[in-house]
């Protein structure tokens, strides 16, 4: 096992490796990348609605804001990517938030505190709060649905990067939002789509109530919104990864794009070499 090892909620089972086979690998993992966690301090700030956001700051020139996906954490998605080496490396400015319900943040038990695009909500203050006039932003899976919305909000966007995503969250009635809202909300038992979601989720140990609360008040972003954006956009997927929907779908609704498929699936596209120099090469051309 390596630092691949996470979870993407939309991942179908079948692509999946067997959670179970490698147990006696993720639990070590698990213990030596929350030693890591310790040893890298971090930031906070409180948010709009008085919630304890966290995130890390390394780096310095051009701010670029990296959102994380589902069930985990900013470390987990990015702490050990090579897309945030190589731009510290390069010399940008790397903002890494724990989103809300996740890592250390602040985990608010009560279900208000994730309605109304909390979670956009709190990326704005965070960047009011860093007190930056523009910056770039690269979301991977659901971190991808959260920076849609995002971009109808904030203007101070310059370019964006949607990783590991496709068109389907733009029906607000996914069935694999809806899946997992309802299992990890406890209205329904783990099936063969969400059964390895709830392994993973437990070895983490993350709150079941609050990871359903996320899936069933996650933003939303229509295709008539995406329509809207003229912000400079690359569409980045593996080119085994249809898990979220068909990439060039969802880059052909964004005015302002264009579209690179790279080796891997869902689970090590992030942690790739050519995932860090195709999104490198994005942000740097002026």
């Amino acid at each position: 096992m390596s630092k691949t090892r996470y979870f993407s909620y939309t991942k179908p089972l079948a692509t999946i490796l067997k959670m179970r086979m490698y147990k006696l690998l993720i639990i070590p993992i698990l213990f030596l990348a929350s030693c890591k966690s310790q040893e890298e301090s971090k930031d906070d700030f409180i948010s709009f609605d008085g919630t304890k956001i966290a995130y890390s700051d390394q780096g310095s020139g051009e701010i670029v804001l990296l959102i994380h996906g589902f069930i985990v954490d900013g470390n987990w998605n990015w702490k050990e990517s090579e897309l945030k080496k190589q731009l510290i490396k390069k010399g940008y400015r790397v903002i890494i938030p724990d989103l809300r319900g996740n890592g250390d943040s602040d985990k608010p038990q009560n279900e208000d505190s994730y309605r109304n695009n909390a979670e956009v909500k709190d990326l704005i203050a965070l960047i009011d709060h860093l007190g930056a006039d523009n910056y770039m932003a690269v979301g991977y899976s659901r971190g991808s649905i959260v920076l849609a919305n995002l971009l109808t909000k904030d203007r101070r966007i310059t370019k964006a990067v949607f990783g590991g995503m496709g068109i389907g969250f733009t029906d607000p009635n996914w069935h694999r939002r809806v899946e997992f809202g309802n299992v990890f909300s406890g209205r329904t038992e783990p099936n063969e789509m969400t059964r390895e979601a709830v392994e993973f989720a437990e070895d983490l140990d993350v709150n079941f109530k609050i990871m359903g609360y996320l899936q069933d008040h996650q933003p939303e972003t229509t295709i008539a919104e995406l329509n809207t954006i003229k912000v400079e956009t690359l569409v980045i997927c593996g080119d085994e990864d249809l898990d979220n929907g068909n990439p060039k779908e969802l880059q052909e609704q964004l005015p302002n794009s264009r579209l690179s498929l790279v080796h891997g699936d869902h689970m090590s596209t992030p942690f790739s070499e050519d995932f860090a120099e195709s999104v490198i090469e994005f942000l740097n051309e002026k």
